[in-house]
């Protein structure tokens, strides 16, 4: 049913129709008893005729009603009148970022603050249990004072061009509905097909990781002006976010490697190795933004100005020397490994290595960053434990966010992740990397962790302080089971400090007698 200008929804009287889709109708409408502007989407008769369909809106506009944010616009209520439902919704003046796309590519300066903003929101939301599902540039509003404002989270409304105008913008921003009763209309929204997940597009469930999915093909179309993921019809595109990558050639050149890595990464297909929290996201950007920040240029009174030729020379010997290591470089035989690297961590003010003898430190197996723990004021205790990743190349190190209580932390062989010990749930957990939210991989009795190697079948091998041997546990998490048993003829105690070697089929650790110890494999 639709309604004309002047009509009543309660309070609500109806200015005009903002526009419709396949998840119903959205009016401009004059909160007369307030006397605001909000906007009304009138949910269509078969989900509010439909005693399942209408509580789950109800359940879900309330929830919604609880975030405060003010990048994510606001629902305000639910208003059931002569058999009509709609949700009031805050209105939200500007142009979508879509429109702000179809003009052109971002530059990268502008769209930072924009995705950041994007992520601000989808931090809120996930921190809630809520996942938007249907993230696109056409549900993103840019206010003209830069102010971003996220629409329909937990909805996966769609509002369609009715005049058929432009049918690949459509296919953009329409929902694309996969279920037997789509051709009654009515299914399950499972988004819009070129934002769409893998997952998604196979039918399975949306989780917060779909939402990053979404993200970062936003963030490339803001860099790019072009989709990630296109084609001529629905079937093309979703044939395309299974099967094929972007093209990354088409990012522009300022785009820096962490942020060309973070899309990367955000755009991967097996959800199992995407970024894990849009907090990571957050965190690169924030990083990204203050590197892209122009410097503030001191006051300061200018030298006595030389001849030009003068000023030049410093260049010109440095472009010589540079041009000359150049062609040396080019001759010479390669350079043998370096040796050894000696250097020194300076720890954040009041928080020291938790002991000399146990520093908690893990170089990656590319040796290009170290990993490090360290405890606030020194305490010697587990449950205080945050760890830090610095490159080997910088001198700054940056908090691993989401690793807390940790403990003994150990790399993936490829890097990416992290696995540690959480001393206060005495659990052994997985994380990444750069970050974001650890999943617990299985409960350490024995108490706490002496020790833990990530072998190359993706399995760990660990082992607790009273254990009396070794365990294996797949690093997704399961069951421990044993790998080695003390011999407690021969007096030994405890086995420790495994290092799984490179070829997976044998481990090396520490037999511990109490007052000797010796290497056995």
């Amino acid at each position: 049913m639709s309604l004309s200008p002047g009509a009543r929804l309660g309070v609500y009287e109806v200015t005009s129709l903002i526009g419709a889709g396949g998840m119903g109708e959205v009016y401009h409408a004059r909160d007369t008893k307030l006397g605001r502007d909000v906007a009304l989407k009138l949910l269509p008769a078969p989900f509010a005729n439909d005693p399942e369909r209408l509580a789950r809106f109800q359940r879900e506009a309330h929830v919604l009603a609880s975030l405060n944010h003010p990048h994510i616009a606001a629902i305000y209520g639910l208003e059931e009148t002569n058999g009509l439902t709609a949700l009031v919704l805050e209105l939200v003046d500007g142009p979508t970022l879509a429109d702000r796309i179809a003009h052109g590519a971002i530059p990268v300066d502008e769209a930072l603050p924009i995705a950041k903003q994007i992520a601000e929101a989808l931090e809120t939301a996930h921190e809630h249990g809520i996942v938007h599902r249907d993230l696109k540039p056409a549900n993103i509003k840019v206010r003209e004072d830069g102010t971003v404002k996220v629409l329909d989270f937990g909805l996966a409304k769609g509002l369609e061009s009715t005049d058929g105008n432009d049918h690949r913008a459509s296919l953009a921003n329409s929902p694309t509905i996969t279920s037997p009763a789509m051709m009654t209309g009515v299914g399950m929204i499972l988004g819009t097909a070129a934002y769409m997940s893998p997952e998604q597009a196979k039918g399975k469930p949306a989780d917060k990781r779909s939402d990053i999915w979404a993200f970062g093909c936003v963030l490339y179309e803001m860099l790019t002006g072009v989709r990630a993921f296109d084609g001529e019809d629905i079937t093309d595109v979703l044939g395309a976010v299974v099967r094929l990558e972007p093209s990354w050639q088409a990012l522009p050149s300022d785009v820096s490697p962490a942020l060309r890595t973070l899309l990367q990464s955000c755009l991967v297909k097996d959800r199992r190795h995407r970024v894990a929290d849009i907090s990571t996201a957050l965190f690169i950007l924030e990083k990204a933004a203050s590197l892209a920040a122009p410097a503030v240029t001191p006051s300061i009174t200018p030298p006595p100005t030389r001849p030009v030729w003068r000023r030049a020379l410093p260049l010109l010997g440095a472009l010589t020397v540079g041009i000359l290591v150049t062609l040396l470089a080019q001759r010479m035989p390669p350079v043998p490994a370096a040796p050894a690297s000696r250097f020194t961590l300076t720890m954040p003010q009041g928080a020291p290595f938790r002991s000399p003898n146990s520093p908690g430190i893990a170089v990656s197996p590319d040796g290009s960053r170290i990993l490090y723990r360290s405890t606030p004021g020194g305490t010697p205790i587990s449950t205080e434990g945050q760890l830090y990743l610095r490159p080997m190349g910088q001198f700054d190190a940056a908090v691993v966010r989401g690793a807390n209580a940790a403990a003994n932390p150990v790399f993936s062989r490829d890097g990416e992740w992290i696995v540690y010990e959480d001393g206060r749930e005495g659990v052994l957990k997985r994380i990444s990397a750069l970050g974001g939210t650890p999943t617990t991989i299985c409960k350490l009795e024995g108490g706490r962790l002496r020790g833990a190697s990530w072998g190359p079948d993706d399995a760990i091998v660990f082992a607790t302080e009273r254990s009396s041997g070794l365990f294996r546990v797949p690093a997704g998490g399961g069951t421990p089971e044993r790998v080695t048993s003390v011999d407690a003829g021969n007096g030994e105690q405890q086995h420790w400090f495994p290092d799984v070697l490179p070829d997976g089929h044998a481990v090396l650790f520490t037999s511990w007698s109490g007052t000797l110890a010796r290497a056995e494999v």
